[in-house]
C-alpha cells in the first residue's frame, strides 16, 4: 500500500515539477562540464587530450550506454572475441572524450596550411576536390558520419574558400548547446540547427548554388528502411532526395583520428549514384549507398565511432509491420 502510495507521489512530482526538475539538471551537468573544461584550458593541448582519454576509459564502462554499446558490437562483430569488443569500447570512449576536450582547442589543433610543406596535426588527403568544390559555381552536398574529430571537416573547407552550411543536432541541454553553437560558429562558418524546417532551408541553399555538409549514421524515426553492418535501420531519405532534385554531386568526407593528437582529413572521389529506368537519382539506392560508405569507414576504424548511438532501433508502427509481414510470409 505505502508503495503504490510512493510511486503515486512521485508520479505526481515529476508531473508538475518535470521541466524544472530538468532544467535544473541540464544547469547542473553544464556547470560540471564547464568547471572541467577550465580545468584542461590551464593544460597543455596534449596532456588535456591524453587526460581526457584516460578518465572516460576508466568512466565509459559504469555509464549505462556502455551497455547499448556492447551489444551493438557483439551484433557488428559476432566473430570477435569478448576481449576485442571491450577493446573498441574503450577506444570508443576515449575518442568521444577527446572530441569533447577538442572543442576548446580547435584553433590550436588545425594548423594546416595550403601552403605550406612542412607537416602539423592535420593533413589533408583529396585537397583538389577541396579545390575543385570551392571554384565550382554549382550546388555540391558533402556527407560524413561521426567518426575521429568529424568537427574540423567545416574548419578545412572554411580554409578552402569553400561556402558551405554544416547540418547539426544541438544537444538537448540547453546550456551545453548554447556553448558548444557559440564554439562552432567562430571556427565552422554556416550552421543550421536540425529541426522541423531543415530540409527546405537546405533545398533553398542549393537552390542558390551553396553547398551543404550533413551527418548521415544516426536513426532517423520513420525513415528508409536499409541495412547498417547487415542489421535493418531507418535512414533519413533527406540527403538522396535533395541530390535527386537538384541532380548535385555528392562527395563522401571523413576525419581519421592518428597516434600522437593528429588528423586525417580525407575527402574522396565524387559518388557515382544509382539511378532509376528514367535516369534520376534513385532515393532508396542512394540511401544505402552512403550507409554502405560510413560502414566501411567503421570497419576500418572501429574504435572511433560512437557505438552507443541506438542505430538499429526500430520504430514501433515499423516493428509491427514487419512483425505482420514476416508472420504472413510464414503462413
Amino acid at each position: 500500500m505505502l508503495g503504490k502510495a510512493f510511486k503515486k507521489l512521485r508520479r505526481d512530482l515529476a508531473f508538475r515539477h518535470g521541466r524544472r526538475l530538468r532544467q535544473f539538471n541540464y544547469w547542473l551537468v553544464a556547470r560540471a562540464a564547464m568547471a572541467i573544461i577550465s580545468v584542461l584550458r590551464l593544460l597543455p593541448v596534449d596532456s588535456a587530450l591524453n587526460f581526457a582519454d584516460r578518465v572516460a576509459r576508466r568512466i565509459g564502462p559504469w555509464v549505462g550506454r556502455h551497455d547499448v554499446a556492447i551489444d551493438n558490437l557483439r551484433k557488428a562483430y559476432p566473430e570477435k572475441s569478448e576481449g576485442e569488443i571491450q577493446a573498441i569500447a574503450s577506444d570508443m570512449w576515449g575518442n568521444m572524450a577527446r572530441l569533447a576536450a577538442e572543442y576548446i582547442f580547435l584553433d590550436a589543433l588545425f594548423d594546416f596550411d595550403p601552403a605550406s610543406a612542412k607537416p602539423g596535426r592535420v593533413e589533408v588527403k583529396g585537397v583538389d576536390h577541396f579545390v575543385q568544390i570551392a571554384g565550382e559555381e554549382k550546388p555540391h552536398i558533402i556527407f560524413t558520419g561521426h567518426l575521429g574529430n568529424f568537427e574540423l571537416l567545416p574548419v578545412a573547407a572554411a580554409t578552402f574558400g569553400m561556402n558551405i552550411t554544416a547540418l547539426f543536432r544541438p544537444p538537448n541541454n540547453p546550456y551545453l548547446a548554447e556553448y558548444i553553437l557559440s564554439t562552432r560558429r567562430s571556427t565552422m562558418g554556416s550552421l543550421l540547427p536540425s529541426s522541423t524546417g531543415a530540409s527546405f532551408a537546405l533545398a533553398g541553399i542549393l537552390e542558390k548554388g551553396g553547398n551543404i555538409g550533413v551527418l548521415v549514421d544516426q536513426k532517423f524515426s520513420g525513415g528508409l528502411e536499409t541495412t547498417f553492418f547487415g542489421r535493418p535501420c531507418e535512414s533519413n531519405r533527406i540527403l538522396a532526395t535533395l541530390a535527386r532534385h537538384y541532380d548535385c554531386d555528392v562527395y563522401p568526407a571523413r576525419c581519421v583520428r592518428l597516434p600522437g593528437n593528429r588528423f586525417r582529413l580525407d575527402i574522396e572521389d565524387r559518388l557515382t549514384l544509382p539511378r532509376t529506368a528514367g535516369g534520376s537519382v534513385d532515393v532508396q539506392g542512394t540511401t544505402q549507398l552512403l550507409n554502405d560508405v560510413v560502414e566501411r569507414w567503421v570497419r576500418e576504424d572501429p574504435g572511433q565511432w560512437m557505438w552507443f548511438h541506438k542505430r538499429w532501433e526500430i520504430s514501433g508502427r515499423r516493428r509491427k509491420r514487419q512483425q505482420a509481414r514476416q508472420h504472413g510470409e510464414a503462413a
